[in-house]
Formats: C-alpha cells, sequence, structure tokens
C-alpha cells in the first residue's frame, strides 16, 4: 500500500476507509445496453469481466446452479441486515485474506480447511503467466508460500476501492463444525504437524488437562478435541491473541457483511460451484479445478462422532461461538447436538 507522509497517515486512512465502507453499499449501475433477454443460457461475452458476465447472466432465466448462487447472496445479505447493527470500516488487516487476480478480475477470500490449497493452486495458474500449467503438479506447501499470490492489503486505498468496486468477489464456506473437526484433525492428529504442536498444543494441555505429563507438556502431540474445545471457548483464548486462521470463523475472515460477495461457493457443492467460477472468468480453457479426493474427507458422521465426548454444556458455548456462520451460510443445527 502506499505508504502517506507522517502528518497526513490518520487522515487518509480514515478517508480511505470510509470509501471502501461506501463502496460496499453502491449498486453497481447497469445501462440500458447491458440488459440482455432471450432463452436461458450461459453468456460469456468478449471483453466482459467475470461480474459483468454473472450481472448479465442474471438477467436471463436462471439455471439451477445460478438461482442456487443467488439464494445464497440473498440470504447472506437479509441475515446480515438482521444480525448486524453496527457498520465498522474495513482495515487493510480486514483484506489480508482476499486473494487478487488482475488478469482475470477476480477477488477470492480463502478459507482454510475449504479447499483452499487447490484454490490458490488455480490461481497460480491464472496468474503465472504461463509459469504452471497443472494446479495439482504444485506443491501444497508452495501453495501457501507468501509472495506467490497477491493480498488486496497490499494495494493503495484507490486500487482496493476499484477492484472491491468492479471485480468478481467470492467466497468458500463450510458446514461450520465439519471445517472444525477437519482443523483439529489436521493440526493436531498428524504427527508431522510439529509447529502446531509447539505453538498450540502445549499451551493447550497446560492450561486445560489436570495433572499433564512433562512429555505432553514439551511436544504438545496429544491434544484431544474436548480440550480443543475447551480452549476454543476459554475467553482467555481471545483475550490474547485472534484466533488461528484454521478455525476462526469465516465471518471473521472474509467479513461478508462488509464485502459483498457475488458468489457465496460451498464445499457440498465445490465442483460445481468452482466450474461456474471458472466459467465467469472465462478461464475454463485455461485450468480444471482439480477433483478431490473423499476418502479422507472429514464427513458430518465423522463430525458427530468427535462430539460424543462433549457435554452439553460445552457444545452449547461452541455453537454460541460459530452461531453467526451457521446463521449466513444456511447451515442447519446439526442433529447430534444437545442444545437443550
Amino acid at each position: 500500500m502506499i505508504k502517506p507522509k507522517v502528518g497526513r497517515m490518520f487522515l487518509a486512512t480514515c478517508i480511505g476507509s470510509f470509501f471502501i465502507l461506501i463502496l460496499y453499499f453502491q449498486n453497481i449501475s447497469r445501462s440500458a445496453s447491458e440488459q440482455i433477454s432471450g432463452q436461458s443460457s450461459f453468456l460469456v461475452k468478449s471483453g466482459r469481466s467475470p461480474l459483468q458476465t454473472l450481472q448479465e447472466n442474471d438477467q436471463l432465466e436462471q439455471s439451477a446452479v445460478q438461482a442456487t448462487l443467488q439464494g445464497r447472496r440473498e440470504l447472506l445479505e437479509e441475515t446480515c441486515h438482521s444480525h448486524t447493527r453496527k457498520r465498522r470500516v474495513l482495515s487493510p488487516e480486514d483484506l489480508r485474506h482476499l486473494i487478487v487476480d488482475d488478469k482475470h478480475k477476480l477477488l477470492y477470500c480463502y478459507v482454510p480447511k475449504v479447499a483452499c490449497t487447490n484454490w490458490k493452486r488455480v490461481l497460480m495458474v491464472l496468474t503465472g503467466d504461463g509459469r504452471y500449467r497443472e494446479p495439482l503438479a504444485i506443491p501444497a506447501n508452495e501453495a501457501h508460500v507468501a509472495g506467490n499470490l497477491r493480498s488486496l492489503s497490499e494495494y493503495s486505498t484507490a486500487e482496493i476501492n476499484k477492484r472491491l468496486r468492479t471485480y468478481l468477489k467470492f467466497v468458500f464456506v463450510r458446514e461450520p463444525f465439519e471445517r472444525l473437526v477437519s482443523a483439529y484433525r489436521n493440526k493436531f492428529t498428524r504427527s508431522y504437524n510439529t509447529a502446531f504442536h509447539k505453538r498450540y498444543g502445549t499451551k493447550i494441555i497446560r492450561r486445560h488437562r489436570a495433572d499433564p505429563q512433562a512429555e505432553a507438556l514439551e511436544k504438545g502431540n496429544d491434544v484431544s478435541f474436548e480440550e480443543f474445545v475447551y480452549y476454543l471457548v476459554d475467553p482467555q483464548t481471545q483475550r490474547e491473541e485472534p484466533f488461528n486462521e484454521h478455525w476462526e470463523r469465516v465471518h471473521s475472515l472474509c467479513h461478508p457483511c462488509l464485502i459483498h460477495y457475488d458468489v457465496v461457493g460451498k464445499y457440498e457443492t465445490l465442483e460445481q460451484d468452482s466450474r461456474y467460477i471458472l466459467k465467469l472468468a472465462g478461464a475454463e480453457g485455461e485450468v480444471k479445478f482439480p477433483v478431490m479426493s473423499k476418502s479422507t474427507r472429514t464427513t458430518g458422521d465423522m463430525a458427530a462422532k468427535f462430539f460424543d465426548n462433549i457435554s452439553p454444556f460445552y457444545q452449547k458455548k461452541l455453537f454460541n461461538l460459530y452461531r453467526m456462520d451457521f446463521l449466513l451460510f444456511n447451515y442447519s443445527v446439526p442433529a447430534y447436538l444437545k442444545l437443550r
């Protein structure tokens, strides 16, 4: 971002943030020449941005996928209106998770444990100027290297505003507790994740295990899901530092009540939603979204088993913590929860 002189820094930041908030409420005007009528079809016109293509296709008789995505947008807006009393301005920190593809005019808010590795791989292909051709040929760790993809927070205020107004903004979400269990399994039950064991496991064991063994306090590699839940609902946890992005709530990572997302994809319909976005971008011929293996995927039935040992009291506290993600993205309260 452009660094203002010290004497003007505060004023520039306030004005820039105010403009970002204003842009959220602006409706993108459509001239009469852009209105389309005709039979049900999907149009990708040469020279049109993905956002323009989305708006134009919304004027046609919608396909099932288009109707579903429009329903998600509308529900998200209604829920934000109903449950968000105070609006605030966006800061550069709020935009760190928004990845920019200037070539295809895309803004993607990545959410860990919702296929973000594969979406980062796809965007590396799209923005790589021929360096990458096949998403799955890109090592997973390389997809997460800072600098391989640009974040919206790196741009100047004027450039941020322009992209928020004119680029297609999309996010992928997932049933909150399936995502949470997936994060736990990946970060605390895999032997290779020693950094997470040291950084978070030792702290969790020290605070939430009675009479821990010296080895557990040193390595932090045997955190139970129950202890992980205690850590999440402990008020001290968030007083000390923000949640790690792998278990942070989607509404705190991507700010869907401040940023108007044009497409809300879901993990449950990942392949069809991803195809739709690439089609809007006119990028179908450049890259295919990788088909995922379902053998190791965390399912609802699997998540239910992890909650067997969580008392109703802590189930309710945990649900309240993630309640907005359930509401905003239209996920039902899991049947296995005992909230009464």
